[in-house]
C-alpha cells in the first residue's frame, strides 16, 4: 500500500513536470519568460547559460512522461502486457540514476555541488530542484525495491 502511494506521488510529480515542459515548448520562449527565465534556466554573468529549443524541451517532456510511466508500471499502478518486469525495473532504476545525477549536479551550473551561486536559479536549484530530484530518485528506489 505504501509503495503504491510513493509510486503515485513520484509518477504524478514526473508527469506534472513533463506537462510543464510541454507548455514551455508549445509557447516557445514566451512560456519560459512568463515563468521567469531566471527561475528555470541557469545563468552565467547575468544571462541564461543556454536557450533550449522547443524540440529539445519536448524531448525532455517526453522523457519525463516515459519516466512517469515506468514508475507507475513498476509500482503496479497499471500494467502493459508483454513488458518483462526486469525491463521495467531496470528502466525505473535508470531514471533514479539520472535524477540522482541531476540532484548532485555537474559541479558547475546545476545540482547541490554547483559553483555558480547567487543567481535566482541557483537559489531555487539548491532549495527546490536538486532536493526534489534526489527525493524522486529515492522514491523510485523504494518503488523498485518492493
Amino acid at each position: 500500500m505504501m509503495v503504491a502511494v510513493v509510486a503515485w506521488i513520484v509518477a504524478g510529480t514526473l508527469a506534472s513536470i513533463g506537462g510543464l515542459h510541454v507548455y514551455w515548448a508549445l509557447s516557445g520562449t514566451a512560456g519560459i519568460v512568463r515563468a521567469g527565465a531566471s527561475a528555470v534556466l541557469p545563468e552565467v554573468d547575468g544571462r541564461p547559460a543556454f536557450t533550449p529549443a522547443p524540440a529539445l524541451t519536448l524531448t525532455v517532456a517526453t522523457l519525463l512522461e516515459i519516466a512517469a510511466a515506468l514508475v507507475a508500471l513498476q509500482g503496479k499502478l497499471f500494467a502493459i502486457g508483454g513488458l518483462p518486469p526486469a525491463l521495467i525495473r531496470v528502466g525505473a532504476l535508470g531514471v533514479a540514476v539520472v535524477l540522482a545525477a541531476r540532484g548532485v549536479g555537474d559541479f558547475r551550473l546545476v545540482g547541490l555541488f554547483k559553483r555558480v551561486r547567487g543567481t535566482r536559479f541557483a537559489r531555487l536549484d539548491t532549495c527546490i530542484y536538486a532536493p526534489l530530484c534526489l527525493a524522486l530518485a529515492a522514491g523510485i528506489v523504494i518503488v523498485a525495491a518492493a
